[in-house]
């Protein structure tokens, strides 16, 4: 979440850092926040300026007690205002924590805000290119979409998977399984080996407070899975339950910076993609994925983003993947980030790149949510970290890309060298099922 403070001294200038997300509601919802600001911070001063009178009163009554006047007028008439006091005191702290628990909620609605490098845009039309890698293959004949591909070769079953849970589900079987298992083991490998990330096989099921950490909640629980009847949800990202290891805590000095890499399944309703890539591997209610999560220094972050990218594009370049990196705009950089990437594979079923990784700096905004600060010195005080998170890849969209890109025109596969120690030198699959 935003600092508070930030938004106080100036409201002009978060409103159009908020404006040029187009989010629905967010500027509405800062004005909804300001508003209840002023009240909370109202109710402060009276109960400050109730408490001083009352202390006063007190202090003149006792006075004249010691001194034994008499309860003349003037002192009965102290003493019945000091009653006064103190029922309206009671009353407006009665009144200040729901008061702060109003401003709380709405503060958690406010989005983050974005960096002023990000291009200004309504929507991904505002989007902009970076780079470019490989060059999309040139076939002599007509591929073949993943989803058919698949199946032919006994390596995906959609429809027994439809029967065991519903749409968007996938069974990988057999050599479908084998090659989820070598992307994942050869993804960690180079994230650790090469990296320097620490692996970590976290929680799948985390609770409310973790989705809120992260910003999950309360905005997209309707494109999550909860638990019912227990405080647990299925995890939409290993972001969420890497990031709230630290919450609640302050990191030593010299902790930072820490660079985690997790392979987690995953799991999103995706309530507000209706109608969209049903077909297939790239939109699925549970798929696997390998997360990369830094946490860092503030002055230090915007080099971490570069590296989280250069990350997963190593994996792109070793699997010999054509794809793009997209700097997102203003208007498609989503709720919590500052300043987003994302990296666009070449598929020849679409004609066209489609993401397969997102690259993300929440600079504090995560870290304010969940509490997670750092001491630069022993005696230094307490400094929020900056968060940062990439997918390194997403497995399923790595299945689909390296089928669709490395047919051959008799139906098989070849896959590339680097992972010839993963499927134990088996490179080739044959248009035959096994």
């Amino acid at each position: 979440m935003l600092e508070l403070r930030a938004i106080r001294q100036d409201p002009v200038g978060v409103r159009h850092a908020i404006a040029s997300k187009h989010e629905s509601g967010a500027v509405e919802a800062l004005d909804e926040l300001l508003s209840a600001d002023a009240d909370w911070r109202a109710l402060l001063t009276e109960a400050e300026a109730l408490r001083a009178r009352r202390n006063a009163l007190s202090t003149q009554v006792g006075r004249a007690r010691r001194a034994g006047t008499a309860l003349d007028v003037g002192v009965d008439a102290l003493m019945n205002e000091s009653r006064q006091v103190a029922l309206r005191l009671k009353d407006v702290e009665g009144r200040l924590t729901p008061a702060e628990a109003l401003v709380r909620r709405l503060l958690l609605a406010i989005p983050n805000i974005p960096d002023p490098e990000v291009p200004e845009g309504p929507d991904e039309s505002g989007n902009r290119e970076v780079r470019q890698w490989g060059q999309p293959a040139v076939f002599t004949y007509t591929p073949r979409a993943h989803w058919d591909l698949g199946p032919a070769l006994g390596a995906l079953d959609f429809e027994r998977a439809g029967k065991v849970a519903g749409a968007r589900f996938t069974v990988f079987r057999q050599r479908g399984a084998r090659l989820v298992r070598a992307l994942v083991a050869f993804m960690l490998d180079l994230h650790v080996r090469e990296h320097g990330c620490i692996e970590l096989l976290p929680p799948f099921l985390v609770n409310s407070q973790s989705m809120l950490g992260t910003g999950n909640l309360p905005k997209f629980g309707e494109d999550a899975f909860a638990v019912a009847g227990k405080d647990l949800w299925l995890i939409p990202t290993a972001e969420v339950p890497v990031t709230n290891l630290y919450r609640d805590e302050i990191l030593p000095p010299g902790t930072l910076p820490i660079r985690h890499v997790a392979h987690t399944p995953c799991w999103r309703s995706e309530a507000g993609a209706a109608g969209r890539d049903t077909r297939g591997l790239i939109r699925q209610h549970q798929f696997d994925k390998v997360e990369v999560v830094h946490f860092t220094r503030p002055e230090d972050s915007p080099r971490h983003l570069e590296e989280i990218v250069g990350c997963a594009e190593q994996v792109l370049q070793r699997l010999h993947l054509p794809y793009r990196v997209v700097e997102m705009c203003t208007g498609d950089l989503g709720f919590s980030q500052a300043r987003k990437y994302d990296l666009e594979v070449w598929l020849p079923s679409y004609g066209r790149y489609v993401e397969i990784s997102s690259c993300s700096n929440y600079r504090d905004f995560q870290a304010r949510r969940a509490s997670i600060r750092f001491r630069g010195a022993p005696d230094a005080a307490p400094e929020y970290v900056h968060t940062l998170n990439g997918s390194a890849l997403a497995v399923g969209r790595t299945v689909a890309a390296l089928l669709e890109n490395c047919q051959t025109a008799e139906g098989g596969v070849r896959f590339p060298e680097v992972l010839a120690p993963y499927l134990a030198g088996e490179l080739e699959w044959s248009p035959t099922p096994p």
